[in-house]
């Protein structure tokens, strides 16, 4: 029974000590903008399961920023200038228009495997960084279409992320 013991605390110290060396690479990322107080009526406001956030050239390295480290039941709001993001324990956030780059369809993202394209995903600038957010949706194409409605770059969506 000790040793069994001994062993999850070993590997729960090398968890805490790998979470916490990516924190401090990724200490160059910005905080997230809380929402303004000023939006226009939402186009689309949805419940749905927040999976992850992923560096957008780097699909498996999970961003770690406070609001975006952990997976949850989240609320969307998509308005004319842009999504507010509701993920259950954290303070709302805001994705302004100008911040998209593009919306997509995803299979698959760090350690969560949907159906064809069961993922819904938000290409967006934080800070320098280029990083994906995957949400996953009861009804993505409803999702989907309000994203790209917003989206300054709605002619030009971001390919499906099919990886195998």
């Amino acid at each position: 029974m000790i040793p069994v013991l001994a062993v999850l605390i070993l590997v729960g110290v090398w968890f805490a000590l790998g979470w916490r060396k990516r924190r401090r690479s990724q200490a160059d990322l910005p905080t997230l903008g809380a929402p303004p107080a000023t939006l226009g009526e939402p186009l689309l406001v949805q419940d749905l399961l927040y999976v992850a956030t992923t560096r957008a050239d780097a699909p498996l390295d999970r961003i770690t920023v406070r609001g975006l480290a952990f997976r949850g039941r989240a609320g969307v709001a998509v308005s004319p200038e842009g999504v507010v993001l509701s993920i259950a324990g954290q303070p709302a956030f805001f994705i302004a228009r100008d911040a998209i780059e593009g919306v997509g369809r995803a299979t698959w993202t760090i350690d969560k495997v949907v159906a064809n394209d069961g993922l819904v995903f938000i290409r967006w600038a934080l800070g320098d960084a280029r990083i994906d957010s995957y949400l996953k949706s009861t009804d993505p194409d409803v999702l989907l279409d309000a994203l790209n409605t917003v989206s300054s770059v709605a002619k030009k969506p971001v390919p499906n992320k099919e990886r195998a």
